[in-house]
């Protein structure tokens, strides 16, 4: 049995690992290929619009079976200026801005030979689509593993915090 929780052990080590690199720094003039979020990357336009003539953030974000009847269905999200029919659109901005100023991409999707533990984070599902930093977005985000719900946890608030 201790061998057994020492695989486990080490198995949630590796999870951690890979969720971090996957959802680390990125460069800012850096396309991400494949990572659901392609073109020019800028620093502006992100949250409050900074830089004269910044492009706006405009994002759609679709949610499905996040267990809250209120968070589930789709929602406009502007940032630079903050607007849109997203019911927490300021703290979404807010998030965007960190991320951004922490040159992370959180559109990026876990890498396809990432580790992750096998927990169930349960049915909610989420797209999110549109132009974030001057880049097309086309991401789509679901509960299904450890390093899928990391990433879903990584955005919140722009997506919800969803009940498994």
């Amino acid at each position: 049995m201790p061998l057994r929780l020492s695989l486990t052990a080490a198995a949630c080590l590796v999870a951690s690992a890979a969720v971090l690199g996957a959802a680390g720094p990125v460069a800012a003039d850096s396309p991400h290929t494949g990572s659901g979020a392609t073109g020019p990357g800028t620093t502006e336009g992100v949250g409050g619009g900074v830089g004269g003539g910044a492009p706006k953030d405009r994002l759609t974000v679709t949610v499905r079976g996040s267990g809250d009847r209120a968070a589930d269905g789709t929602y406009e999200l502007t940032c630079g200026p903050t607007g849109g029919s997203h019911p927490r659109a300021a703290a979404a901005c807010d998030r965007l801005a960190k991320l951004a100023g922490e040159k992370r991409d959180p559109f990026v999707p876990v890498a396809k030979d990432a580790m992750c533990t096998m927990i169930d984070g349960g049915p909610a599902t989420a797209k999110v689509t549109g132009t974030w930093r001057g880049r097309a977005v086309n991401a789509s985000f679901d509960r299904t593993n450890g390093c899928e719900i990391s990433r879903w946890q990584t955005v919140e608030p722009v997506l919800p915090a969803a009940r498994g």
